[in-house]
């Protein structure tokens, strides 16, 4: 039955999508927290700049204060999955504007945070349910199992590639939400999951929403961006996240100018947070605005250079520079961009081998085969076991003809 196959792929390519940026618990602009620690503050602006290190770090620090809260049991379970999922690569926004990401293996997580991860989901869990025993309608316990039934769905899709499981996740994590909004229509920071999960299904191919309406889940896009704009203007602890949403669903539906104004405020907002300042990039690219992009993604570059983003693959703009001007045939430029990303000391592997195969390519255009050579030994010596590796061997036998 290739059909029923295949469905939970689609519905978890969207699912993934919203819950990778939908359920943290708090935005940095808000001073209020749950649970109401001083240092909350400090550790959500270092999660949203991308330190995640001292993120986790201060999250530990609120945990200790805090054992029985699973609101800080939560906060430490998304800054460490975000950290490992980062280091994977799988946190990049321009894979996300499509659904090739489903089929995306990167690198394997570390064991070790595998485990971390499930102790901290059983250690939320423990909570949550123990305080709903108590109390069926405990609006924050609901609100704290949906959120981790939600990280635990991104984890089990995009780490350990089970579809089937982050489906019955994902799908519990909404439920929780709207039975929270049932009890408390003014709880504006469930409107984030329920309204991405609404949006995501009424996204759905037809014969895929089909399936899902017959296990009893239904959608509507309208009212899925209706509720992320609730989300986002509520005042509430998920107003950031529901931003980054926003930004996502707005690129699908090609609505670029209202997408631009939520990045404009989110980039000086966040100023290191580099996969923002490259989504807006991106989006100025798919709303034809080039050189705007151009400038975005040079910007990152020498602000990258200049120690903005510690630790974070920043030559991404420099391969996101390349594609933009190899489709507007400047191919010296293209190949130009795709080298700098051989400037970086540590680059990301996976960019690296992307840039020297586009440098390669480029300078097949520009009828420089040995330095195309060159650029193709480089990528199948990086890793020969990838897609761009194998594209690599075969441009090494016949050289590259742009299309």
């Amino acid at each position: 039955m290739l059909f029923p196959r295949r469905a939970p792929h689609y519905y978890c390519c969207f699912i993934c999508l919203l819950l990778l940026v939908a359920t943290h618990a708090a935005s940095a602009e808000k001073l209020s927290f749950r649970p109401a620690d001083p240092l909350n503050t400090a550790a959500f602006d270092h999660f949203y700049n991308m330190d995640y290190a001292h993120a986790i770090s201060e999250f530990e620090q609120v945990l200790q204060k805090h054992p029985d809260d699973p609101f800080a049991v939560n906060h430490l379970l998304t800054a460490v999955l975000f950290q490992e999922l980062y280091r994977m690569g799988a946190l990049n926004t321009g894979e996300y504007a499509n659904d090739s990401f489903v089929a995306t293996a990167h690198r394997p997580a570390d064991p070790k945070v595998q485990q971390r991860i499930k102790e901290l989901v059983e250690t939320a869990r423990g909570l949550e349910e123990k305080r709903l025993a108590a109390n069926a309608k405990d609006v924050d316990a609901l609100y704290a199992r949906g959120v981790t039934r939600g990280q635990l769905s991104t984890y089990t899709a995009l780490v350990e590639r089970s579809w089937y499981s982050a489906l019955k996740s994902a799908v519990g994590a909404r439920k929780d939400h709207e039975q929270v909004l049932e009890l408390s229509p003014d709880y504006t920071d469930a409107k984030l999951i329920v309204g991405a999960h609404n949006y995501v299904l009424g996204s759905l191919p037809w014969g895929v929403k089909i399936l899902v309406k017959v296990i009893g889940q239904g959608g509507s896009k309208e009212k899925g961006i209706r509720y992320l704009k609730e989300a986002a203007a509520g005042g509430g602890e998920t107003s950031t996240d529901a931003k980054i949403v926003l930004l996502l669903f707005l690129r699908r539906e090609h609505k670029y100018p209202e997408a631009l104004e939520i990045a404009h405020g989110l980039v000086p907002r966040y100023p290191q947070n580099l996969l923002i300042a490259l989504e807006q990039g991106n989006l100025l690219r798919a709303s034809e605005h080039n050189s705007e992009a151009v400038s975005a993604y040079q910007q990152i570059w020498h602000s990258g250079r200049d120690g903005l983003y510690p630790d974070l693959h920043y030559e991404l703009a420099a391969l996101s520079l390349g594609d933009l001007l190899r489709a507007q045939k400047d191919y010296p430029g293209a190949a130009s961009a795709y080298e700098q990303v051989n400037q970086i000391q540590k680059p990301d592997p996976e960019v690296l081998q992307k840039a020297n195969l586009g440098a390669g390519e480029m300078y097949d255009v520009l009828k420089k085969r040995e330095l195309a050579l060159q650029k193709y030994q480089a990528v199948v010596a990086t890793n020969v076991n990838t897609a761009p590796a194998e594209t690599a061997r075969k441009r090494m036998k016949e050289a590259y003809r742009q299309e």
